[in-house]
């Protein structure tokens, strides 16, 4: 049995939420390419250029964010796709979308809107992108949101498997077009979120020796990155250090790649799945890493909250973070005019959607523009220390 027998076909699509007609034809696009030109000509997308990958507003040009992180997953996703003869476009599409719905400053930002939102159904970054996508980011005439196909609003919405208990915003675009939320999504969704797992677990290791947070000593503890090291000091005896470590992270990236080939193949043919129907229903996910990179890969992790997501310049910029996104909730929530006239014209009457509302206003700022909110409300010298580089 071949992968490519379960690829998803843009002709067999589901189709759209809203009928598109009347529309002009701009060159000969199937429905997943179009899906992927409409994410990234999105302000959404590029509002990703200035939001929190690892380093909170980073002073150095060279340090990853959203927008780049992005790019680099749809780099790898679409190399597996290939690979693998699943259907690129798609791949892509979901690659470049799927951190759409993250506030300023990355997952702090995240847990202050989920507090300030506690009693109104909280907030979760993955159905902010469904509602950003579906109803947030509207440029066309007759509809609200983008108009995603089925099949790419599904892949955002269950690349990390089934959904039992979806948050409010994730459940209301449910609601208008049925995801099937209980079944695994296509093996394009599938390769997409192992394909960010890839990308940050190796380009975070990266930054964080560009930035001095991680060390080769530290990294030299954990046997597979140790493994890969050794393997290319030993093809390039003499190199310089610097090359040395990004050739690792290159490598790196290659025996995860090649891993998750061989697992897919190796799964799809175990499964005897043929479609990307029994792909859905196979009550597993099929695409990913095999068991034995799969508990490298979690020793890594492990390894990178300890030294690089925890470590006590990230903590205190993200309690910086966190008190920044707190603090302008409860300043818009007090007078909701200084969120300025667009916004505040639009604003519901209600309590819950008010929160919502308020919440859909923050969770699309930058890290700068969030910034400069804070200090325009608050004062420049207000704002916290780890932030103040702004």
């Amino acid at each position: 049995m071949t992968v490519a027998a379960c690829a998803s076909n843009p002709a067999q699509s589901r189709g759209r939420r809203y009928e598109e007609t009347g529309r002009v034809v701009r060159g000969p696009r199937d429905d997943f390419q179009r899906d992927r030109d409409r994410i990234i000509h999105s302000i959404a997308f590029r509002r990703l250029r200035h939001k929190t990958q690892v380093f909170v507003a980073p002073d150095g040009d060279h340090y990853r964010v959203r927008l780049t992180h992005s790019i680099e997953v749809a780099q790898i996703g679409r190399g597996i796709a290939r690979a693998l003869g699943l259907n690129e476009d798609l791949t892509e599409a979901l690659c470049l979308a799927h951190d759409i719905g993250h506030p300023p400053f990355g997952h702090a930002g995240e847990d202050a809107l989920k507090a300030a939102m506690a009693h109104h159904g909280g907030f979760d970054h993955n159905g902010h992108t469904l509602r950003t996508l579906a109803a947030l980011e509207c440029p066309y005439p007759r509809f609200d949101g983008l108009n995603l196909t089925w099949e790419t609003l599904e892949g955002l919405a269950k690349h990390n498997g089934p959904v039992t208990d979806p948050g409010w915003a994730l459940a209301a675009i449910d609601g208008d077009f049925a995801l099937d939320l209980g079944s695994h999504a296509s093996l394009e969704a599938q390769i997409a979120a192992v394909a960010d797992d890839i990308a940050y677990d190796n380009h975070d290791i990266d930054d964080g020796l560009r930035a001095g947070l991680l060390d080769l000593d530290q990294l030299m503890e954990q046997a597979f990155v140790a493994a890969n090291f050794r393997a290319v000091e030993a093809r390039f005896p003499g190199a310089p250090r610097d090359r040395l470590l990004r050739e690792l992270v290159r490598d790196q990236i290659g025996v995860m790649v090649n891993d998750v080939i061989a697992a897919t193949t190796a799964n799809v043919a175990a499964a005897d799945v043929a479609s990307v129907a029994e792909v859905r229903a196979a009550g597993r996910s099929l695409g990913g890493f095999s068991p034995e990179l799969a508990a490298e890969e979690r020793e890594l992790k492990r390894f990178m909250y300890a030294n690089l997501y925890h470590h006590p310049e990230q903590v205190a910029a993200a309690a910086a973070a966190n008190e920044v996104v707190g603090r302008l909730f409860g300043a818009y929530a007090d007078d909701p005019r200084l969120m300025g006239e667009d916004w505040s014209a639009r604003l519901p009457g209600e309590e819950c959607a008010t929160t919502r509302h308020i919440g859909d206003y923050i969770a699309g700022m930058t890290d700068r523009f969030a910034i400069d909110r804070y200090a325009e409300i608050f004062g420049r010298p207000a704002v916290p220390e780890a932030l103040a580089h702004v």
